[in-house]
This record gives structure tokens, sequence and C-alpha cells, in this order.
């Protein structure tokens, strides 16, 4: 059905938003009294340059007035927005209390309600989301012959195989909606989508009910006044997949975990638990109380074994290291069965193996000297964390000690928790800093970088701060080169596989850590 400004007051009327309809004058509930009520907007967008002839115009955020001076000119047909801004346009005004709830839900039946037709499933936690999508869709798209699209923090899949880099974690409502349109016309069966908290915080997915939802972790971060002020409203915009998913799928080991089982039940909403275990249960298939579980296969931790419903599903290897990505792998297997994937399925498919996410996890060997480097998205504490717990288990836990240096900065004008916590975590288990440009707006890079340096305690450890990214980089693997007798392991984190650094709100074109770290080792 098409949407006009009849049935889109009747739609935001519905739902507790609409105040009042303004068109010059009048003042009114009913739309219809308005001329041209129930003609089909054209398009619907939240800027003002894609304004054409009988565009809606959605007003969110920082909308300055003056931005609608000309669109009358461009064929504006309505605007919507949580104030009269009649003196710069002639056109009715659906007057709403919140312009992005408004937005999800418009956005919804201007392209004919697409999430409606596909298995929708969303993914939810501090750490993970990314591999555990991709490892998802891995697995979704070898059951069901490639009909399953993807949107992450990393790239945007809609056709099951192209893979485009993207934006946000979470895409504007009005944006995933029309890629989910896109995909369903192009024969996708399942989407498998990153939400982050933002996503709930300010509503891009608002009205979204996910099939399957999944919940992996928590811990502090994004902590900041232009994100969430404390750690206790980070946690509940997560919280709110819960309610908003026909079944959850929980880390039975996440913390705040017994919180989210009593917002299932609050909701009547089943879980299904997974939980990663360590070699030294003596019996790992024996947990009545957990759905799925995963196990090291021996002491290396080179391999892990699963059991989901009881139902052995053998040993995986994943091309992707580090204990907690066999959890990402837990997650995705559950996900998938949740979603319909029978157990035998998974088992015979084992399509996450050579799965891998650009910028996560990439180990590389220096061919010239004894050096390992590793790339990641690592960001915050908890990643940090696990990275070092790998490189520990790894080499320094069978007695390696190598020289550990560490290249990373952390974002400007936001989370400004993560400066001490990515030195805190680190400080004590490497040899050596270098502190070095990663995202801002504003805020200057010095300083950030000072702020990290402020926070080394260890009077043990080396710091350096080098602000150009790419040299910072070839100065870590020229330092390791030099020292030929010893095992150097170089972990860059914080920017992966994106292709932009931003600097003064500006998407500044950057190689990306990935590429630099194989252009440098001729790889």
């Amino acid at each position: 059905m098409a949407l006009t400004l009849a049935s889109a007051a009747e739609l935001l009327n519905r739902h507790h938003l609409l105040r009042e309809v303004i068109h010059v004058d009048s003042w009114t509930l009913d739309a219809d009294d308005i001329d041209g009520a129930d003609k089909p907007f054209s398009s619907i967008t939240y800027d003002t340059r894609q304004v054409r002839e009988g565009s809606l115009l959605v007003c969110k955020g920082r909308f300055r007035p003056e931005f609608l001076d000309g669109c009358d000119e461009k064929g504006l047909a309505a605007y919507v927005a949580e104030t009269d801004l009649s003196a710069h346009t002639g056109t009715p005004g659906l007057i709403v209390d919140d312009a992005r709830k408004a937005l999800a839900l418009l956005a919804t039946e201007f392209y004919g309600r697409p999430q409606d037709e596909l298995t929708l499933i969303g993914i939810t936690g501090t750490k993970g989301k990314t591999t555990t999508a991709y490892f998802t869709q891995a697995i979704l798209n070898a059951y069901s012959g490639g009909r399953c699209a993807l949107f992450s923090s990393v790239d945007n899949c809609l056709d099951g195989h192209t893979y485009v880099e993207s934006d946000l974690t979470t895409p504007e409502s009005l944006d995933a909606v029309r890629m989910m349109r896109e995909a369903v016309n192009g024969g996708m069966r399942y989407l498998v989508m990153e939400v982050s908290s933002q996503a709930y915080k300010v509503h891009r997915v608002y009205g979204f009910t996910f099939d399957v939802g999944a919940f992996l972790n928590i811990s502090p971060d994004h902590i900041s006044p232009i994100e969430h002020p404390t750690l206790e409203d980070y946690l509940y915009c997560k919280r709110q997949i819960t309610a908003n998913s026909r079944t959850l799928i929980l880390n039975a080991r996440a913390d705040h975990a017994d919180l989210i089982r009593q917002d299932a039940a609050a909701a009547g909403v089943p879980v299904r638990d997974f939980a990663l275990l360590d070699e030294s249960v003596v019996d790992p298939a024996a947990d009545p109380g957990v759905d799925a579980t995963a196990w090291p296969a021996d002491a290396s931790h080179d391999s892990y074994l699963m059991r989901l419903d009881g139902h052995d599903l053998g040993r995986y290897r994943l091309h992707l290291v580090g204990d907690f990505n066999y959890e990402n792998a837990l997650a995705a297997v559950s996900i998938a069965h949740a979603a319909g994937v029978p157990a035998d399925a998974i088992e015979t498919l084992h399509a996450m193996e050579p799965t891998r996410v650009s910028g996560r996890m990439e180990l590389t060997r220096d061919k010239s000297s004894d050096t390992d480097v590793i790339v990641d998205y690592a960001h915050n504490y908890t990643s940090v964390k696990a990275l070092l717990d790998f490189v520990y288990e790894r080499w320094a836990g069978h007695g390696e000690h190598p020289y550990i240096t560490l290249v990373a900065g952390s974002a400007g004008n936001k989370a400004y928790d993560r400066r001490r916590e990515i030195v805190e975590a680190a400080q004590d288990r490497i040899a050596r800093f270098v502190f070095t440009a990663e995202d801002t707006d504003t805020e200057p890079y010095e300083d950030i970088c000072r702020d990290m340096r402020s926070f080394v305690t260890n009077d043990r450890v080396e710091a350096t701060t080098i602000i150009d990214r790419v040299t910072a980089i070839t100065d870590a693997l020229d330092e390791a080169r030099a020292h030929p007798q010893r095992h150097d392991v170089v972990l860059v984190i914080g920017k992966g596989h994106e292709r932009w650094i931003k600097d003064l709100n500006k998407h500044v074109p950057y190689e990306g850590d990935d590429q630099v770290v194989a252009r440098l080792l001729g790889v």
C-alpha cells in the first residue's frame, strides 16, 4: 500500500506519536482535510539534498530549520518534525513526539515491510558482534544456497556474496529498510545484522522484531557524554533486544545474564543458552542447563569440539584464531539452529571454518624475521585483554616469551574511558606502546595520545608517540626486525580493515591496518 499524507498521519497517530498536522494556518488531526492527502509520496528521505518531486522529508537529529529553504522548489510534498517548521516551507507538516521513531515506522511502510519477508536475526554485545554475524551468515548461506544478507560494522551484503564497506554498525532505520527491500527483491531469505547500543538509543531498529536475537556479552564501553552517560544506560539499551526478539540466544557466562533472563521472562521470550567451557571440565558435554557447549579438543586450543542440543557437531578448526572466536562460533551455531537449521545440517556444513573477517585477528608471519603481526579491531579493555590472553596462550604459555609491541590509539571526542582501559589492559603484559592516531571529530590526536601516555604507570614498559599511523606501524615492524635474535609479536589494533581515519568530522582516506601490514611484510 502506498504511503500518503493521510496514511502516514494515521500510522503515526496509531503509534501515539502524532501531535498534529500543520498546513499554513490550519492545525488538525485529520489529514484528509488537506488537499492531496491521498497522493502517494514518491520517496522518503532524511537528507534535504535528496528531496525531489513528491518527497516526504523526516527532520531528525540536529536538523536546522534553514535546511528546508529551497525544498519547496524541489517538489517537497510534506515534512515530519518535532516542531512547526512552516516558516520555512509551505508544505504540510506532521508534528511528532519523536522524529527518529517516526522515521522507522514510515520507512517500513513506504518499502512494504520487507522485514516480514525475511528471517531477521539481530546480534548485540560489547565484543564479537561482527565475527558472530559473519559466522552466522556463513552457516545460513551454506544451508540456503547463498540467500543470506548481512549488515555489519565492516560490510553490508545484500545478495549473499557481494560485500560493500559500511558506514555504521547498524544502519539508520530508513537505510536498513531500503536495503532489506533490495535484499528481498534479490531473493534473500535471511538477514543477519549487528545491533549496537546506539541502534536502540536513537531508534534505528524501532519497530523491528527479530526472529532470533542474540546477547553475547557486556562490559564497559561507549561511556561518554555523546554516547552513554553510564554503564547502566549502555546495558539498558542493549537489553532492549530481548523484548524485541521471538527467541533469544544468550551467553550463559555473560555478566548480568540473570537480568537478561528476567527481561526475557517478563516479555515471554524463550531463551536458549550457549557456553564456552575449558579443558578442565571433566565431562564438557554434561551440562543440562546449557543448550550449546564447546570446549578445546586438546591443550593447544587450535580446535574445539561442539555439542548442540545433545548432538555432537564434531571438531572445528577456525581460520580466525583465539578462544573468543570459538565462543563467537558457538553463538553462531546456536543462532542458526534457532533460525531453523537442523543440528545434523550444521554438523555437515562446517561453513565457518574458512571464514575471514577483515581486520579481525589477522595473524601474519614476517618471513624476514622472527616476528608475528596481528591486526585486530580491539579497542577497549575487554577486547585488548582477550587479544593478549591469546598471545600468552599461544606463545608465552608454551615457554616462549615474546617481545610484545602494541600500536594503538583511541577515539576522540567520545568513549574517554577507553584510553585508560587500553593501557591498563596491556601495560603489565607488553614491552612497548606505540601511541598513534585513530579516529576523532575535533579533538587533536596529540591530546588523545598524551592522555594515553599519562595512564602508563609501569616503568618497565616503553611508550612512544608517533601520530602518523603508517609511520607508527612501520616503526614497530622496523624495531622488531632490528632484533632478529628475539621473537617479536606486534599488535596493531583499533582500525583493522577500515579504509579511512576520521579527522575533523571527515573520513580521510587511509590504507587500512591490514593493507599497511601486508605491504610492509610483502605478503
